[in-house]
Order: C-alpha cells, then sequence, then structure tokens
C-alpha cells in the first residue's frame, strides 16, 4: 500500500521558508532574508568595499570631499496615516539614512511611480507633504522622474528618494568601529510607527489614537555629534525594528551586544497592542529614532545632550557591546534571565515604509 502524500501547494507560512526560489514579502522585512537576498544576490553582482560596508548610507570621497550617499523606496499602504504619510517617509527616510553617517543631508532626488486611476488631489497631497518634510529638514528635492503603469500593476503611489550629503571632518560612523564597552542609546519610544500603519491598514481600535514617529533626525544627530565627534555608530531602526538594527551592528562589528529589557522604552499602547496581537515591540519598525553606540566616556553627556532636544526627550541607555557572545544581541529580562533577540526572518507588518 503506498504511503500516503500530502499536496502542499495551496499551504502559505508565516515565517517563509529560508530555502525559497521566488521572492516572497519577507524579503522586504529587514530581517534575515533581506540580508541573505543581498549577500548572495547583490553584493556578488555588483562588488566593490563600499557597498560590501552594508550601511544606511554609503559614505564616499569625491573631489577631496566626503559625502553621503543613499537610496530607499516607499511603499506603504496606506499612502496617509496618523502621523505622516508616504511623502513624509520618502523624504525622512532618506534625510534619517544620511544623518546615520553624520551627514546633514543636501539635496534629494524623487522618482514617482503611479499607477493608472490615481486622483490628483491624492498625488497632489502627496507632493505638498513630500516638500513640507523637505523644508522642514532643510533639504532641497533637486531632481526627480515620474513613470505611470497600467491600472492593476500598481499600488497607488510608490516612491524613490535619492540623497548627498556632506560628512563633517573627524566623523567615522560606521558599525565596524563598535568595539566592547560601547554604551548603547535609543532615542526614544520604540515600535509606534509600525503600531500606528497597523491600527489604520486593519481598522483596529487600542483606545487612543497611536500617531507614527516619523521624523528628520539630522538635527538630532547634529546635537549629538557637537558634543563629541568620536560616536562609533548610528542606526535608524527601520524594517525589522531595533532588533535587527543590533543584530547588524553586532554582525558586522563582532561584537557581543547585552541589553537590559526593561530599560528598553516601548509605550504603554505599543506594549498592549503587541501583547493583543502577538508581536515583540523589538522587531516592531520605526521612523523617527535611533540607536547609537557611544564610547563610556562620552556616553553621559551625549545622553544629556539628547534629552534636551525634542526628537530625543525619551532616550535611554539599554545596553552595551561585550566581548562575549560576539555576533548575538541577548536581552537580561526582568526576571533574572536571559533571552537571544534574533534577527527576524520574515516580516511582521509588512508595506510599513
Amino acid at each position: 500500500m503506498p504511503e500516503p502524500t500530502l499536496d502542499l501547494t495551496g499551504w502559505t507560512c508565516p515565517a517563509p521558508l529560508r530555502e525559497t526560489p521566488r521572492i516572497v514579502m519577507g524579503h522586504g522585512g529587514g530581517g534575515a532574508l533581506s540580508a541573505e537576498l543581498v549577500q548572495q544576490i547583490f553584493a556578488p553582482a555588483f562588488g566593490g568595499d563600499i557597498l560590501a560596508q552594508l550601511g544606511d548610507s554609503a559614505a564616499l570621497t569625491l573631489g577631496g570631499l566626503r559625502l553621503a550617499f543613499s537610496t530607499d523606496s516607499y511603499v506603504v499602504r496606506p499612502l496617509f496615516f496618523p502621523g505622516g504619510s508616504i511623502g513624509d517617509l520618502a523624504v525622512n527616510g532618506t534625510v534619517n539614512d544620511l544623518a546615520m553617517s553624520g551627514a546633514r543631508a543636501a539635496y534629494l532626488s524623487c522618482g514617482f511611480i503611479l499607477e493608472e486611476g490615481v486622483d490628483m488631489p491624492v498625488l497632489a497631497r502627496v507632493a505638498e507633504a513630500m516638500g513640507a518634510a523637505a523644508r522642514a529638514a532643510r533639504v532641497e528635492v533637486a531632481t526627480g522622474d515620474t513613470k505611470v503603469v497600467e491600472a492593476g500593476h500598481g499600488d497607488g503611489i510608490y516612491l524613490n528618494t535619492a540623497g548627498i550629503g556632506l560628512i563633517p571632518a573627524g566623523v567615522d560612523l560606521r558599525p565596524q568601529r563598535v568595539v566592547p564597552g560601547d554604551v548603547v542609546i535609543v532615542s526614544g519610544d520604540i515600535g509606534v510607527h509600525g503600531v500606528a500603519i497597523m491600527s489604520v491598514r486593519e481598522g483596529l481600535e487600542f483606545g487612543v489614537e497611536i500617531e507614527s514617529d516619523c521624523a528628520a533626525l539630522g538635527g538630532l544627530v547634529e546635537t549629538m555629534l557637537a558634543v563629541t565627534p568620536d560616536l562609533h555608530a548610528l542606526r535608524d531602526p527601520t524594517r525589522g525594528g531595533l532588533a535587527a538594527a543590533l543584530n547588524e551592528i553586532a554582525a558586522a562589528s563582532g561584537t557581543g551586544i547585552a541589553l537590559q529589557e526593561r530599560a528598553v522604552p516601548i509605550p504603554p499602547t505599543v506594549a498592549n497592542a503587541c501583547a493583543i496581537l502577538g508581536l515583540d515591540p523589538m522587531y516592531v519598525a520605526n521612523e523617527g529614532k535611533l540607536v547609537a553606540f557611544v564610547p563610556r566616556a562620552h556616553a553621559d553627556a551625549v545622553l544629556d545632550a539628547m534629552r534636551a532636544h525634542p526628537l530625543g526627550a525619551g532616550a535611554a541607555i539599554i545596553g552595551e557591546a561585550v566581548e562575549a557572545h560576539p555576533g548575538m544581541v541577548v536581552a537580561h529580562t526582568s526576571l533574572g534571565g536571559t533571552r537571544v533577540v534574533d534577527l527576524p526572518v520574515g516580516e511582521q507588518l509588512p508595506r510599513i515604509c
């Protein structure tokens, strides 16, 4: 009698298998699948020492100047959400990527990919939001492009922005500079953006409206660098959340990272929403927060300066880089235990930026 077989063609898995012959949503989630896509497909195809650093932006030397250069695409759904829109994200996200290299953004490009049938007033709202965000961040949209795809072949509006900025003399921000003893500081409450997007997308109500933390962080970074240019690394924990950002830095630096879980600032609204939905706030996206690795000698002064800035008022020390468990992030819990904070495989919340 032949053994029974299972037909798996209709099955789905919330955490996609690592070995997959086709792109799945998790490849865009900022976790392990995203990293494998870059390491196995893009990095070998493109090569180059600068790309190999895999920073939020590339630090370049051109004509005697040190430049930061970055690009990002935005496919968020819905286009408008509490606290922002796809237009705000497109400006602030690229400004922030440049800021993580210590650069003040100077110029942006903008590419619009529009689906046939989009209402003109909707497009105008997005463009106006971009313009307002650019003015607030003191950056100029200097060039752009527009493409239109047939109805049913897009999702309204997709955006791409690229940006350049100058890196000040004496500033060298990259994960490879992180060493044991560095203090880990986060600039404020985590998980807010992802929960805000989810609440409006899925029609969920948590008793209060949760607004995205979408903001341009260039001014906050300038405030930190004014204390000392010797910050070691900065990262804005967007896709994959704080957990993904910390794992990327641990892997690149070859250090371990030890967190005090109770020190991580998680607002009650986010904690409650995540508890209801079975999500971990450490993996939920942010769009107006940064995590910094600071030499211990400067940590208190940098923390004070961050707290004096509107975008760093909730800054907190959450851990340190350590010699133990290199390449791994662990969290010491309030119960006295320890848990591994691993790189996410798939994606808890797709289409959040």
